[in-house]
């Protein structure tokens, strides 16, 4: 019953303090990560596997638990049968119990643990004290407990969900029991002084509400900072090499088209990849000029939540449009003419 008490806690303090979780993993560079390339989605839940799931199931409806893990038949005779594995295998989930123990996946390989440790062990801290202050009072302590397992597990069961957290499904599912999808930082850190949330960390003595307002502040400059940077960083490589490059080779292009007609020949496909190209170009010389006046407009926000969200919901966006065309003609310039490494490169060359 200690594990079971523990999971009830741990289930509940997760279904009640998503938003707390998925702050604590919350930054610009991670904001590119979760849903991608093995890493969990934004939003929030627990898988704990086909097991454990079937352990809980047996408590809230009152029957004995009865194990049907079943054999995986590797079809050698010569060899024994094993048990499946019922822990994640798929690595979508971003708080998975792996067999032994959880694990929370949301975090950046650059970002300290700190901050995820520090609010997790304030989640468990909260839930634990509510369940003592109410066993406590107990005649009957484990009639209370059980009670108290099988109602927290029908209140806060949709915060568990064991199959593909990539499927558009579950964000649906996900939308329909509740549960937050906040998919950007400027979306959840905001969240963290939230009078709910303030109250648990005074509380226990972990923070107060002027040093989480501090740290609110200091997470939203730091990602209009890292926006900031990137922009114009890509701004600074469209002008001195992307742009450039599109315009001689254009101009290769075009030179080619008219030899073939001083001679003669059929010059269709070059007088439409000048098109293509000149295209193009324009494209990237419009969304350069939009990002640029994004950045420029940031820099005149005073107001530090204010800036954070219009990095995200302007200059963010004016990087992604700038970013399809640069994709767009990368695909249609020669490996030898274009001027930074390609994902081939970087892969496969030293």
């Amino acid at each position: 019953m200690q594990f079971l008490t523990f999971l009830c806690a741990l289930i509940k303090g997760v279904h009640e303090y998503a938003p707390l979780l998925r702050l604590s993993a919350a930054s610009a560079g991670n904001d590119h990560r979760l849903g991608a390339n093995e890493a969990p989605p934004a939003i929030v839940s627990m898988f704990i596997g086909s097991e454990l799931e079937e352990v809980i199931e047996a408590l809230e409806n009152g029957k004995k638990y009865v194990s049907s893990t079943a054999e995986f038949d590797i079809g050698v005779d010569a060899l024994p049968n094993f048990k499946k594995d019922t822990t994640d295998r798929n690595r979508t989930s971003p708080f998975a119990f792996t067999g032994n123990k959880f694990e929370f996946r949301m975090l950046g390989s650059a970002d300290s643990i700190s901050c995820t440790n520090t609010i997790i062990n304030t989640i468990m801290a909260e839930e634990l004290s509510q369940f003592a202050d109410e066993l406590e009072k107990a005649d009957d302590f484990n009639k209370a407990l059980k009670a108290l397992l099988v109602k927290t597990i029908k209140e806060h069961k949709q915060i568990i969900f064991n199959g593909n957290g990539y499927s558009d499904e579950w964000i649906a599912e996900a939308e329909r029991r509740g549960l937050p999808n906040l998919v950007s930082t400027v979306d959840c850190v905001p969240l963290y002084t939230r009078p709910e949330y303030v109250s648990i960390f005074e509380k226990f003595k972990v923070y107060t509400k002027i040093e989480l307002e501090s740290r609110t502040e200091i997470l939203l400059e730091n990602y209009s900072k890292v926006i900031n940077i990137e922009a114009l960083t890509m701004l600074d490589m469209v002008r001195k090499q992307i742009l450039p490059t599109a315009v001689k080779v254009t101009k290769d292009v075009c030179d080619a088209a008219l030899s073939k007609k001083e001679l003669g020949i059929d010059n269709a496909y070059e007088v439409g990849y000048a098109s293509r190209l000149s295209a193009l170009t324009a494209g990237i010389s419009d969304a350069v000029r939009v990002l640029d006046e994004k950045v420029i407009s940031a820099q005149g926000i005073e107001e530090v939540e204010a800036t954070a969200k219009f990095c995200r919901s302007d200059v963010f966006v004016a990087m992604q449009n700038l970013r399809c065309l640069v994709d767009e003609l990368e695909t249609n310039v020669s490996a030898k003419e274009w001027p930074v490494p390609s994902y081939v490169d970087l892969l496969f060359t030293v």
